[in-house]
């Protein structure tokens, strides 16, 4: 089941939308603005984003900057009543694939996330399962599989045990994974990074054999005992 963040201020509008879109077999998260919607999208794991363009707190076109930030492959898609040409061409810089003018055809926007999905599907390059102990780790599908459990990781999350991964029993340091993955390294970034590496261990805890050591002053490894 495909899940969706769906970002709009109208509650009447957006839980329509969002019952319309489950009645289709979509996961739907909806957030009232765009701060609840980039902490959402900071959290968990999406393959699809529709941000309106007029929000309080934060608009669509600043939330898309920093989603773009973070997954550079995501589909976006802006909802607005704006229809000025100078909002739709800032749209399509930021990456926007669609931009829909407030009132639409609901099933028209149902066949556009369809035919989208499936393109990005086709054009997916696959990616090899690494194994990890008693883990299987899909970067691609961000996922991290132990037996028949499934963990669905955030980009985040992925993106840090992906690096990890590629560097098993070796040194990451802290500056390289936070230039690389949060493109920053200051204060609060860093305690970013560290909360996502608890996270990280609390999800290989289910394997002894898996473990990421913190090497004070250096960075992190993952230890994988052979």
């Amino acid at each position: 089941m495909p899940k969706i963040l769906l970002v709009e201020d109208d509650p009447n509008f957006g839980s329509v939308l969002k019952d319309y879109l489950q009645l289709h077999e979509y996961e739907v998260r909806l957030c009232s603005n765009g701060l609840r919607g980039l902490s959402a999208f900071k959290e968990e794991s999406f393959d699809l984003c529709i941000l309106d363009v007029m929000m309080p707190e934060m608009d669509g076109f600043t939330l898309a900057t920093h989603i773009r930030k973070q997954d550079q492959q995501i589909p976006l898609f802006f909802l607005t009543a704006r229809s000025l040409k100078q909002d739709v061409v800032q749209g399509f810089e930021l990456g926007a694939d669609d931009y829909i003018t407030k009132p639409f055809d609901s099933d028209v926007l149902l066949l556009k996330i369809k035919a989208l999905l499936q393109r990005v599907q086709q054009h997916q390059p696959l990616q090899e399962e690494i194994q990890l102990g008693h883990f299987y780790f899909h970067a691609g599908l961000r996922e991290l599989r132990i037996h028949a459990e499934v963990i669905r990781l955030s980009p985040k999350e992925s993106a840090l045990l992906q690096l990890l991964a590629s560097n098993v029993n070796k040194v990451v340091s802290r500056s390289e994974a936070l230039q690389r993955i949060w493109k920053d390294d200051n204060y609060f970034t860093g305690r970013s990074m560290d909360v996502y590496v608890t996270k990280l261990r609390k999800y290989l805890a289910a394997d002894p054999q898996v473990e990421i050591v913190n090497l004070h002053g250096n960075g992190f490894r993952l230890v994988v005992a052979s």
